[in-house]
């Protein structure tokens, strides 16, 4: 599990039961109602399900998975000290002498860049396919934070049709007054869970799917730029620095530092 998603959740479930808990609410009355599962959580897929294709509504699970996981993209300073290296090498020898190396890039991306490059296709032919490429995964992702996002949208309001559900079966017990108090408290459960789920794991994974995104996009455009660099015949020390340019200042600091020693 990603560390921020394992310390986001961990702080959201101390937060709301450990508080309830402190407010003299026992977190056991939250789970005392399956209904109010069955209710918000599986009507809530339902929608989300009727709101997508069969083909995107299958990917649901494996996305929200993804975003409890968390991503792991190479890091950046190294990836560029990869491109560096191959434009430093085809600057010495030609493009073709990269051919060896190409096939060991792990990232298929990167690696299928490359060797369209040392195929000698056009600069432009080369940023096409690459760019159409992300344009591809951005649209998956798109879909996929989006159905997680949805989730969290139903949740809320298929708790108020749980509680709507609870009190009128409640109210069909007017004559024990003893059982109101318990009937009304279990009708809210649902309401509680559809809040919950919404704003305390459904939206913030949409987000964070996005986000993971964003980070995916951005590198895939840095290799394009490296990709198409090496290919004209950039100066590598010029495109070392370019290609850092785009680094947090804290990483470039420590990258000089690094060149320094």
């Amino acid at each position: 599990m990603d560390p921020a998603t394992g310390l986001g959740l961990g702080l959201v479930f101390v937060g709301v039961f450990v508080g309830g808990l402190i407010d003299g609410v026992s977190p056991v009355t939250f789970f005392g109602s399956p209904a109010a599962f069955l209710i918000v959580l599986a009507s809530a897929f339902g929608a989300t399900f009727l709101s997508n294709t069969m083909g995107e509504a299958k990917s649901l699970v494996k996305t929200i998975l993804k975003g409890i996981k968390g991503q792991k993209l190479q890091d950046t300073g190294e990836l560029i000290d990869q491109i560096v290296g191959f434009a430093e090498q085809a600057r010495r020898e030609g493009l073709l002498a990269l051919e060896e190396q190409a096939r060991t890039i792990e990232d298929p991306f990167f690696r299928r860049g490359l060797q369209l490059a040392i195929d000698g296709a056009d600069p432009d032919v080369v940023g096409e396919v690459m760019e159409a490429d992300v344009k591809a995964m951005s649209d998956r992702h798109k879909i996929g934070s989006k159905m997680v996002t949805n989730v969290g949208i139903f949740t809320p309001t298929f708790g108020i049709i749980g509680a709507v559900i609870g009190l009128i079966h409640t109210m069909g017990k007017l004559d024990s007054p003893a059982e109101l108090g318990e009937g009304i408290a279990g009708a809210f459960t649902a309401t509680f869970w559809g809040v919950f789920a919404a704003n305390g794991i459904f939206l913030p994974l949409g987000n964070k799917l996005t986000v993971m995104s964003g980070a995916e996009i951005a590198q895939k455009r840095l290799i394009i730029e490296g990709v198409l660099s090496i290919q004209s015949g950039a100066n590598p020390r010029l495109l070392d620095d370019m290609l850092r340019s785009s680094l947090p200042p804290s990483e470039r600091a420590a990258n000089d530092e690094k060149k320094s020693a």
